[in-house]
């Protein structure tokens, strides 16, 4: 069972029930972990910084569609 990277606490996760890319939460911290590897099952913090931009840029074209519409 995999461990927590913030706080070392066990998380409790079924490898057959997980895929690459998951994100799950642990049940201490409450920190959202990243799936990384099924065999062996590894978890790693979620960079929410890679988030963010994702949304950034999801809005900042969505704004570029609305400005050609437009005109």
């Amino acid at each position: 069972m995999p461990h927590c990277p913030e706080c070392e606490a066990m998380v409790d996760v079924d490898e057959d029930e997980v895929e690459e890319g998951e994100v799950v939460s642990c049940p201490e911290c409450g920190v959202d972990l990243e799936v990384v590897s099924t065999n062996p099952l590894e978890l790693n913090l979620l960079d929410e910084d890679e988030d963010e931009e994702e949304e950034e840029g999801d809005l900042t074209y969505d704004e570029e569609e609305e400005d050609e519409e437009e005109e």
